[in-house]
């Protein structure tokens, strides 16, 4: 280690993979087909360099295939580099794979000890802390049982808790934070932050741009195998989100429907969002009428628990009305491919105005994946102009009759 002040230090690494077309399975095969086990080499990484200073929380980012995963293999010497040197310093617990290492007939207890012993614990150590592992996995008495008969949670939750009560010097973790409930992810974000105060170093590959900012303090951007850009995650997602998704072209459009302003993590964006009245789509909307807006999204990274928002605001600013399908006790949707979502406002009671709609796309846990603010606007005509404030209330005036004197 060149410098004291990193614990991690990657200079210069390249690293290829061989891509078999007609790769023989059995000895025969491979006897008979050792002439045509024709194969392509892909360069994975192509002489990336970074550091990580001890205590830092760093997160990977890029599309699939760009090299996240390898780059973390490569810190864990599951694998080597081709060329260049990746140096660390400390003690480095990782979670690459769930439940990498499990024996499946052993149980639970059984894997704990194996599995810290791998992370170099002694015997005595995990009997010291074993109570601690296996109440924060919160398997109770299903620790005894073979994993095998594990769900993919309760495995999630076991190599969890083992890879964190390990005392390492340096944490390496890989999507393993996508599974599981979602009230033991917040679990695992606090318990995250509390061993980052503790001064333990962390490197986190996820597709969540929600997850990486909660953690980190600076993320890495890597795109196709070179490192594109490094910097606070705020300013690196952007970048990202703008690339993954021809954002230019998109807010073109959008600035057309007026002044526009988004925000959220990102995994989802919303496309387009198109006003409906009587099946034709118009923005001028008549009092008393069913309106329907349809909200367009595009997704980069799969949301599992995903909330609809919306909400009108008259020009003047009144927020005039705001719901969301939690609110409403709606199941939570599942996006893993471009699609639509619509919400119909019947009869509409609205009084003459003019009217922005904002709409959001939320997680479970109530994170921002994409508020986008004055997505549409819509002009509700002949409404009741004798009337003030916002919407048409029904009543009835029950006046009695003035008798003379």
């Amino acid at each position: 280690m060149r410098d004291r002040e990193y614990v991690i230090e990657v200079t210069d690494v390249t690293k290829k993979f061989k891509v078999y077309y007609d790769k023989g399975k059995t000895l025969k095969e491979k006897a008979l087909r050792a002439s045509r086990s024709k194969y392509e080499e892909r360069e994975v990484l192509k002489g990336i360099s970074f550091q990580v200073k001890k205590g830092e929380a760093v997160g990977l980012i890029g599309h699939n295939g760009c090299g996240k995963s390898t780059t973390l293999k490569l810190l864990t010497r599951i694998m080597y580099p081709d060329s260049g040197t990746v140096e660390l310093k400390g003690r480095v617990s990782s979670l690459l794979e769930l439940g990498a290492g499990f024996h499946p007939d052993m149980s639970g207890r059984e894997n704990i000890y194996i599995n810290a012993s791998i992370f170099g614990l002694r015997r005595k150590e995990i009997d010291q802390r074993m109570e601690e592992i296996i109440a924060f996995s919160e398997l109770g008495g299903y620790i005894d049982n073979p994993v095998r008969t594990y769900s993919s949670g309760m495995y999630m939750r076991l190599a969890f808790s083992v890879a964190i009560h390990v005392n390492a010097d340096i944490l390496l973790i890989d999507e393993i934070l996508a599974v599981g409930d979602v009230n033991f992810q917040e679990k695992c974000f606090h318990k995250l932050m509390d061993i980052k105060q503790q001064g333990t170093t962390i490197v986190l590959v996820s597709h969540s741009m929600g997850q990486i900012e909660r953690i980190c303090e600076r993320s890495i951007w890597i795109q196709e195998g070179v490192i594109q850009m490094d910097g606070t995650p705020r300013e690196v997602h952007s970048r990202y989100l703008d690339f993954m998704s021809g954002e230019r072209k998109k807010k073109a459009g959008a600035e057309q429907a007026g002044n526009t302003h988004r925000r959220g993590t990102g995994e989802v964006r919303i496309r387009k969002v198109s006003v409906f009245h009587d099946k034709e789509e118009s923005v001028s909307v008549t009092f008393g009428e069913d309106i329907r807006f349809v909200m367009e999204y595009e997704v980069l990274e799969t949301v599992r628990q995903a909330v609809f928002g919306i909400c009108l605001t008259r020009n003047d600013g009144v927020r005039c009305y705001g719901t969301n399908t939690r609110a409403e006790e709606l199941p939570t949707q599942c996006l893993e491919a471009d699609g639509k979502v619509s919400v119909v406002f019947e009869h509409c009671l609205l009084l003459a105005g003019k009217y922005d709609v904002d709409v959001s796309i939320e997680n479970a846990a109530g994170e921002t994946i994409d508020y986008l603010e004055k997505a549409v606007s819509i002009e509700i005509c002949n409404g009741r102009k004798t009337c003030s404030g916002v919407c048409w209330l029904a009543h009835r005036w029950d006046l009695e009759e003035r008798k003379g004197l």
